[in-house]
Parts: C-alpha cells; sequence; structure tokens
C-alpha cells in the first residue's frame, strides 16, 4: 500500500518544482500536451487552420539508473536510446481533439549477456474535449500504454522475464473535466474511469502477474483517475515537463492510490543538439515484483541522462 508519506512526498516534489519555476509570477507558459518521458510543445493555435501536427526524433547517448523496475533492465547503464515523438491538435469552435504518440527504444551492450534493451515505451493519448468556459471542458481521455519487446531481470548467469508487448498493456478509458487554470498547467478530473489491465503472455498470465488472475489475460477496474501535466520555459533553453497521474479502484482498496510520475528537463545546446535529465516515479499496488521474496509492491524509480540529436519533424 502507497503510504500517505509517498504520495504526499511526489506531490510536493512536483508541485514545488511548479511553483519554483516562476508560475505564480510568471504565466507565460507554452501550450502543453500530456506525454510520459519527452517535451512536445503544442504549437500556437493558429486561425486559419483545424489541424496542427508535428513531432521530432532524438537519437542520444544516456546514462540510466533504476530501481524495482518492473519492466527489467540494468540498474546502471550506457545506452543508445531513441525517441520519436508526433502529434496532431484539432481545433474549431468549442470542440478540440488531442492527440500524441511517444515511442522510446534503447539498447545497452554488456559482455556477460550480450546486447539487452534499456529504454522501451509505446504511449498513445488521445483527448477530445467540448468547452465550457474559458479554462473549463467536459472531456473524454483515451490512454495506451505498453513496450515493444521483452524485459528481464538478469542475475550474472541468468535472466528471468518480467514483461513483454502487451504484457503489461494498460488502457484507460476516462469521462469527466479538464482544468486550465494556466496556458501550461492542465488538471483532468475524471470520477468514471475504467482500467483495463492486459498480460498476453502466458507464462506472466500463469503467474497472475500485474494483478490478473493466474491464467487470465486481462482484468478491468472501476475508479477515479486525475491527471496534472505542467510545462515550463524556465528560460530561452532549458524547458521542464511534468505529468503526475493518480488512480484509485473504487472496487478493491480504493486507498491504495497508484501513482505515475514523470520529471523531464531539457536543455537545447544547439540547433541539432539537445541534453536531457528525466526522473520517472511508479507506484502500482497490483505489480508485486518486489521484496526479498519477489511476492511485495515497491516503489520504482527510473532516472536519466542523455546528450544526442534531436531534429523537428
Amino acid at each position: 500500500m502507497v503510504s500517505k508519506v509517498i504520495v504526499h512526498n511526489l506531490l510536493l516534489i512536483f508541485f514545488v518544482t511548479l511553483t519554483n519555476t516562476g508560475f505564480a509570477q510568471d504565466p507565460s507558459v507554452k501550450n502543453m500536451q500530456s506525454t510520459v518521458f519527452k517535451e512536445i510543445k503544442k504549437p500556437k493555435p493558429d486561425s486559419n487552420k483545424t489541424w496542427l501536427t508535428g513531432g521530432r526524433f532524438d537519437l542520444n547517448i544516456a546514462q540510466g539508473s533504476q530501481n524495482n523496475w518492473a519492466a527489467g533492465g540494468d540498474n546502471f547503464s550506457f545506452s543508445i536510446n531513441s525517441y520519436l515523438g508526433l502529434y496532431g491538435f484539432y481545433k474549431k469552435g468549442k470542440c478540440s481533439w488531442d492527440n500524441t504518440l511517444d515511442l522510446n527504444y534503447g539498447l545497452v551492450n554488456t559482455t556477460s549477456l550480450g546486447t539487452r534493451k534499456n529504454d522501451d515505451r509505446i504511449d498513445l493519448l488521445s483527448k477530445a474535449g467540448y468547452n465550457l468556459t474559458e479554462k473549463l471542458s467536459l472531456s473524454a481521455l483515451v490512454n495506451f500504454h505498453s513496450q515493444f519487446s521483452k524485459g528481464y531481470q538478469y542475475t550474472d548467469t541468468s535472466k528471468e522475464l518480467l514483461s513483454n508487448f502487451l504484457s503489461p498493456g494498460y488502457v484507460v478509458l476516462g469521462l469527466g473535466v479538464d482544468y486550465k487554470p494556466a496556458d501550461g498547467l492542465s488538471i483532468f478530473i475524471s470520477p468514471i474511469t475504467i482500467r483495463w489491465t492486459i498480460v498476453s503472455d502466458d507464462s506472466l498470465s500463469a503467474k497472475g502477474e500485474y494483478g490478473v488472475t493466474p491464467g487470465a489475460k486481462s482484468k478491468t477496474e472501476v475508479g477515479a483517475f486525475v491527471s496534472v501535466n505542467y510545462l515550463k520555459d524556465m528560460n530561452k533553453a532549458i524547458t521542464y515537463k511534468g505529468r503526475l497521474d493518480l488512480f484509485s479502484n473504487y472496487e478493491h482498496d480504493p486507498q491504495n492510490v497508484d501513482v505515475l510520475m514523470n520529471n523531464m528537463f531539457t536543455a537545447k545546446l544547439s540547433k541539432v543538439l539537445s541534453g536531457s535529465l528525466g526522473l520517472d516515479l511508479i507506484y502500482d499496488d497490483d505489480v508485486k515484483l518486489f521484496g526479498p521474496n519477489h511476492d511485495s509492491p515497491g516503489l520504482q524509480l527510473k532516472s536519466q541522462i542523455a546528450v544526442g540529436l534531436s531534429v523537428k519533424l
């Protein structure tokens, strides 16, 4: 169970960053869209266009560390990581439809067990809204999250399968309101949310990993969902992007709130070079892979420092 202290500290980190970067004094923040690990800036609206599309591609050399990371990988690693982010934003009258797709994949080479994956993510977000006021809209959100390939827990001589494509896979469908008190801050609140957890891999399903009934391929949860997103240009070169997702299952231990928190600082070094510093935190009470017997939930931590090529699409 996530203690109130852990949740409080995660919220504190997120909102201290928000206030310390000058939000209260300087609300000149660019429009922001929700992505998991990377930053995509939403272009300024053009009254002559209903669609705005684009994206970016990054190829980085990175140093990363992780603790209790359910998807698997090395605790400390140097790697080559790639990222592709695409967006499509529709706006006409009071109606809007925002779409983002984020794809990450990275490889790290080791002498004992060969080449293995290091960063692996698929995240698709689609949100449709109808404005009630300038800052408040009725919205429906769909989010799909998974990975490309298998993830392992490694020892010096062996490896244990922890994850795979659609194992887990998460699909979230939420209906609620989207509140935007400032240009760079979005707070989506859904009192009616359905979350499906998919475990398609037979071996992981048989073990009942990720909270499914042993042998089952999916689990359905109904609960409340909150997603807070923030983007701040700290100066001309450095941008902060944060995301905090909270989910409470109405039917089973609603006090055990699932937490996803992403923090990313990006620095523009030249026209094609960029650097980044990221910190990700996850807690899911149904992911019982940790502890002495590998049967307990735990706080998952992942950090990464990267530098490389960045191309705007």
